[in-house]
């Protein structure tokens, strides 16, 4: 398929090839360029100590007496310049203690030199030998000193505080702190190890990055202070110089259609051009993920690419749920998400259903002999994807699942715009142990996200919406030492990506049965069903969900349909806007009668009983008659009771209370005590599930095959 061209940097890790520029000086040109630099000190060598000896000696070495003087006052200035020299040159690494030994003896030589002179003239023998054998050694020793500063690679030669080093330690507060080996990675970092004299610590460098960097003139974030595990008074600082990454980054295609969910997902790409990738299926734990930042940070982009990928992979099922802008988001790439959600009450159903499902795949990897999801057990790997979580389930919900879906292959991503306690508890948060951090207007607010070792040492993504794509990543196999590296999520193409989901449909795995069985209505029933290798041809177009009628009285003929939806034909596509009408009005007429006494006669004779008072005796007077039926069998009373619950199922209706078996349990000639029994035995077989505040959700209807 074709590629839209994207402005992007190329990564800096790219091998690349220099080319000699020819046209423009041709191979000595090029040559030129490269020694230029070390001709300095040849230069000076070949020509300053002739020119100020033949001068000096011109002006004082006629006269005995003047040549004396002007020599004794070169010898004692030479010494006091030698001096100088070697107090004024840093020399707090080994390199700096060569430097300054060269810096002197250089000094020292050529005010011997010159003393002598100014007495005896410069072209005379032995000074013009000594000229000529000490000025090629001293113009040597300082290309030698340049090459080892440099090195092959273009490296910064080690340093400490000295120089500006010394200005800016000054500047900042860092008089007790020591900078050395600095290098530069030629892609826009620059690294030095830090350590702390006796009574400081990391931890106080680290609260000065914002002055590194303001002292600098680089980004707030650019200036990063990480501690060494093993010692205390080490750490290293890190300096991102140049922004590789501000033209934006290209999407990274997948190698290939059909990888394991295992393997790499590449994402973007690290402030110094590296590929930016994670891979949470094959961590040793798989970490569930929080997704953080401000609108338009670039959160959307970063889902984008992340389905993108794992929709061309096999053996991976992905649910998402996008209540505000699902469609707008990952329309486009929907056939590839197996169950997309966008109504309140089906995210509910969805959630709701999840732990009936983490116990059997539990059950089944048990089988296995596997303690967690590998590529080699039968069951699917899944991720469950939920924008504003706060919005959908409670955080019991979310807690439970988070920490009991880790060890059954089903990654959690919660994606909020603040991730406060009253967004995200505690305990959930404490579950997602994965992060990207996006833009966020107030530094603060990375540490809802973000470990503190990471915010602490100065990676804090206080940029806002300015940076959009820029991100601060943790956890899910990405290596400790990238923790406090920025990253840039690549920029995606929505008909590109249209296309590649497209294609992974010839490789996309329908959800393993075991999970599609345990999920059970609500999954049978999901409003979206993405495409796979075994229905290509199944539309991505969500399907409107029927809401659920009026309850039907009991012996009402359900049984007879065989769809689990009563869905328009054709030929009735024209009526939606009537049935949405008449559900409206049924919705109106059902609050309007929630309001009115169940009981339009209060003084009647029935007006006292209830679902748990016996059958009174009738007053002779009384036009009431009740029929004497015989008592149904527990089995037929259950079977009366299960009808219900079927009816409800195939009309789309998945949530009850007690009260609304009311009249299935009259029917079977029961009480509510038997009602309730029965609810609680159906909870412990899995067929039905209690929600919060006495509600229930049906799982499997009771007269179909689970």
């Amino acid at each position: 398929m074709g590629r839209k061209s994207t402005t992007a940097s190329a990564p800096a890790n790219t091998t690349t090839t220099e080319i000699v520029p020819v046209g423009r000086g041709g191979i000595g040109g090029y040559l030129v360029g490269k020694v230029l630099p070390y001709t300095g000190p040849w230069i000076g060598a070949a020509t300053l100590p002739p020119l100020v000896g033949f001068a000096t000696n011109t002006m004082w070495g006629d006269a005995p007496l003047s040549a004396g003087l002007a020599s004794a006052a070169l010898a004692v200035g030479g010494a006091g310049l030698t001096a100088v020299t070697w107090k004024a040159t840093p020399a707090g690494s080994k390199f700096g203690k060569f430097r300054r030994a060269q810096a002197t003896a250089s000094v020292a030589a050529g005010m011997g030199w010159l003393t002598c002179a100014t007495a005896a003239g410069p072209f005379g023998s032995p000074l013009m030998d000594a000229w000529l054998i000490g000025g090629a050694l001293f113009a040597t020793s300082w290309n030698l000193r340049q090459i080892v500063r440099n090195g092959a690679s273009g490296d910064v030669a080690e340093e400490s505080n000295g120089g500006g080093l010394a200005a800016l330690a000054s500047a900042i507060g860092w008089e007790k702190v020591k900078v050395k080996e600095a290098k530069g990675s030629g892609k826009g970092t620059v690294a030095a190890k830090v350590e702390v004299e006796p009574g400081g610590t990391i931890e106080s460098v680290q609260s000065t990055t914002a002055k590194v960097a303001a002292a600098l003139h680089v980004p707030p974030s650019g200036v990063i202070v990480t501690p060494d595990p093993d010692n205390a008074a080490r750490g290293t600082l890190s300096l991102r110089v140049a922004d590789l990454l501000k033209d934006g980054v290209p999407f990274a295609m997948p190698t290939a259609l059909g990888l394991l969910p295992t393997d790499d997902i590449p994402l973007g790409l690290y402030a110094d051009g590296e590929v930016w990738a994670i891979s949470p299926f094959a961590a040793d734990i798989l970490q569930h993920v929080l997704v953080m930042g401000v609108t338009g940070a670039g959160k959307s982009e970063l889902l984008r690419a992340l389905v993108a990928h794992l929709a061309t992979r096999r053996k991976m099922t992905i649910f998402l749920v996008d209540l505000a802008k699902g469609r707008q988001t990952v329309g486009h790439i929907a056939d590839g998400i197996d169950w997309l959600i966008q109504d309140a009450k089906e995210a509910k159903r969805m959630l709701r259903s999840l732990p009936a499902a983490i116990k059997a795949r539990g059950d089944v990897l048990a089988s296995e002999g596997l303690d967690q999801w590998t590529p080699d057990s039968s069951l699917n790997a899944m991720l469950v994807w939920i924008e504003e979580a706060a919005d959908v389930a409670d955080f019991d919900e979310l807690d439970e699942i988070a920490r009991k879906a880790r060890s059954v292959g089903i990654w959690l991503g919660i994606s909020l715009q603040r991730a406060t306690w009253t967004n995200v508890s505690t305990d959930v948060r404490a579950n997602l142990q994965g992060a990207m951090c996006f833009g966020v207007n107030e530094a603060s607010d990375a540490g809802f996200c973000l470990p503190d070792s990471v915010t602490d040492s100065g990676a804090v993504p206080s940029w806002g919406a300015e940076r959009p794509g820029y991100a601060i990543a943790t956890g899910m196999g990405i290596p400790q030492d990238r923790w406090t590296t920025e990253v840039r999520s690549g920029l995606t193409d929505r008909e590109e990506l249209a296309a590649l989901v497209a294609a992974g449909a010839s490789v996309r795995d329908p959800l393993d049965s075991a999970t599609a069985t345990a999920l059970g209505q609500a999954y049978e029933q999901r409003a979206h069903r993405g495409t796979n290798r075994l229905s290509p041809g199944v539309p991505a177009a969500p399907v409107a969900p029927i809401a659920a009628p009026p309850a039907h009285p009991v012996g009402s003929a359900h049984a007879g349909s065989g769809s689990a939806f009563d869905l328009e034909t054709d030929d009735d596509m024209t009526s939606r806007e009537e049935e949405a009408a008449e559900m409206e009005m049924q919705e109106a007429y059902d609050e309007i009668m929630g309001q009115i006494p169940a009981d339009p006669e209060p003084d009647a004779d029935y007006a006292g009983l209830s679902l748990e008072d016996d059958v009174p005796e009738l007053a002779p007077d009384s036009d009431m008659e009740f029929e004497e039926r015989d008592r149904a069998t527990t089995e037929e009373a259950r079977h009366i009771l299960y009808v219900e619950l079927d009816g409800w199922v195939r009309t789309g209706r998945l949530e009850f209370e007690p009260a609304d078996l009311i009249p299935a349990t009259t029917a079977a000639g029961r009480k509510r005590p038997w009602m309730q029994g029965e609810l609680k035995r159906l909870v412990e077989i899995g067929l039905i599930q209690r929600d919060s505040h006495g509600s229930y959700s049906i799982l499997h209807s009771p007269l179909q095959p689970a």
